[in-house]
C-alpha cells in the first residue's frame, strides 16, 4: 500500500512539472539602483622615511590606506619587485566616492 501511495505521489508531482508552461506577466524594466555604502575618504597619507632598497630591480610602493568594512586601514610602504620589465606602480586613490586599487603598469 505504501509503495502504491509513493508511486502515486511521485507521478502526480512529476505530472505537475511536465505539462506545458504558459507565463503571463507584465514586462519589468531594470531594477531600481541599490544604494551602496561608500565610506568617507581616507585620511591624508603620511610621508616618512624610505629605507634603502634590498637590491637592484626593486621599486618602492609607498604606504596607503585601503578600505576594510566601514573604515580604512594603513598599509605601510614596502619594496617590491615589479611583475614585468619597466613596470611602474600607480598607488590607490579615492575619487568620486569610490576607491580604486593600486596597480602595476608600463
Amino acid at each position: 500500500m505504501k509503495s502504491k501511495l509513493l508511486a502515486l505521489l511521485f507521478l502526480a508531482g512529476s505530472a505537475a512539472f511536465a505539462g506545458p508552461r504558459i507565463f503571463f506577466g507584465v514586462g519589468v524594466g531594470y531594477p531600481a539602483p541599490v544604494a551602496v555604502y561608500a565610506p568617507p575618504p581616507p585620511p591624508p597619507v603620511a610621508y616618512g622615511y624610505v629605507p634603502v632598497a634590498p637590491g637592484p630591480g626593486y621599486s618602492w610602493v609607498s604606504g596607503y590606506y585601503y578600505p576594510v568594512g566601514p573604515r580604512y586601514v594603513w598599509r605601510p610602504g614596502y619594496w617590491a619587485r615589479p611583475p614585468y620589465a619597466r613596470a611602474r606602480w600607480f598607488g590607490p586613490r579615492y575619487y568620486g566616492g569610490r576607491y580604486y586599487r593600486g596597480y602595476w603598469r608600463r
